[in-house]
């Protein structure tokens, strides 16, 4: 049987936890708070203030999700495709995913000058980016097509994809990021807006 306590007995509990709590604790959740509010604050400031790179070209694919133009490596942001040396499983046993998400993105570009713009680093150096070839937006497009997965965006994209089978989704593979910890490949983190302050305070400290 279930056993309803008054309201007034729930909030006295509460005020005599804050009070255990003693002065120190509120202090320290000020200051944390301050810390948070501070630190998004100067986040929204690198992107008022910080002008957006851009690079248009002929652009090398290096995989599915990265590229380069004028000797300027991109790697496009909020997706996730398979590396070179990734295999899936599909409808007629493995295949090597990665080289075909790589030809996805060739075959999308189509010889055509590609347009990209991003404010943000990797910890690599890359430039993490938006980029469109003859109107099409390659980003999103690979998630559409399946032969990417979302990576801190393009999570609808990603939901139609794997309800409509296509592309990777037509049988089963490992996310890229499960496959690089597997086989000791470089970190990479998710292009949201955590990774994002992430990012900024290792700019901060030369990281």
């Amino acid at each position: 049987m279930s056993r309803s306590w008054p309201s007034g007995s729930r909030a006295g509990s509460r005020r005599a936890a804050r009070r255990r709590r003693g002065p120190l604790g509120y202090l320290g959740d000020l200051l944390l708070a301050g810390v948070i509010l501070g630190l998004l604050a100067l986040l929204a400031a690198r992107l008022d203030l910080v002008p957006a790179s851009k690079s248009s070209g002929r652009a090398t694919v290096a995989d599915g999700d990265s590229i380069a133009i004028a000797g300027e490596r991109i790697r496009l942001i909020g997706i996730d495709a398979p590396e070179l040396g990734q295999t899936c499983a599909g409808r007629d046993g493995d295949y090597p995913c990665g080289k075909v998400a790589r030809q996805a993105l060739v075959d999308l570009i189509g010889g055509r000058a590609v347009d990209c713009s991003g404010w943000r680093r990797d910890r690599y150096g890359r430039l993490l980016a938006s980029c469109a070839a003859g109107g099409i937006e390659l980003n999103r497009r690979m998630v559409e097509s399946g032969w990417a997965v979302a990576y801190g965006g393009f999570e609808a994209e990603e939901a139609e994809a794997r309800a409509g089978g296509v592309g990777l989704w037509q049988g089963s593979f490992e996310r890229p990021r499960a496959w690089r910890d597997a086989h000791g490949s470089a970190a990479e983190g998710r292009h949201d807006l955590l990774s994002a302050l992430g990012d900024w305070i290792r700019g901060l400290f030369g990281g």
